[in-house]
């Protein structure tokens, strides 16, 4: 990067995908580094029709999956001088999941290494031995894994119509 040059700017959504009491992660192995797992999503493409809409492109991507309605629970951002990636995490359910419907770049690239899949349970105690990328997520799953079912049931509930006295006409 070149002094006075603005850095890319990235904008990525990431699952916290349940998977009943477990959270449904990938495992990374790549070439000439430690294993580590990270959540399932990616980059917001132009074409998205939004957050959302790139968040299940992504998890048919990469899992072959469909889940329920989704929840933004937390963001963060990681910064380099050449990029800085701003990561929306949503809370949702698997519904369905099928490993021989993956497509994508990632895939057809042996020296991107391995996209496995673990679960891990979703509790401070069950996530505490993982190595998680990024960092921050770590952070925030020791401090609010318990809480992620229950945000999970909320996305799938409407919410309650309002109630209330009309005004009065004039």
């Amino acid at each position: 990067m070149t002094a006075g040059s603005v850095p890319r700017v990235r904008r990525a959504v990431r699952a916290l995908l349940l998977d009943g009491g477990d959270l449904v992660l990938l495992r990374r192995t790549v070439p000439g580094r430690a294993v580590y797992w990270t959540t399932p999503g990616g980059k917001i493409e132009p074409t998205d029709a939004g957050p959302e809409a790139a968040l299940r492109r992504e998890l048919d991507e990469e899992l072959g999956a469909t889940a329920g309605p989704v929840r933004q629970v937390f963001a963060c951002a990681e910064q380099t001088p050449e990029l800085h990636r701003l990561n929306v995490f949503y809370v949702c359910r698997l519904l369905t999941m099928d490993l021989s419907r993956r497509h994508g770049p990632e895939f057809d690239d042996p020296s991107k290494g391995e996209y496995g899949v673990d679960r891990f349970p979703c509790t401070p105690e069950g996530l505490a031995p993982v190595d998680l990328i990024p960092e921050t997520l770590s952070v925030y799953l020791q401090m609010h894994a318990d809480e992620l079912p229950g945000l999970a049931a909320l996305s799938e509930d409407p919410p309650p119509a309002p109630r209330g006295r009309r005004a009065p006409r004039r």
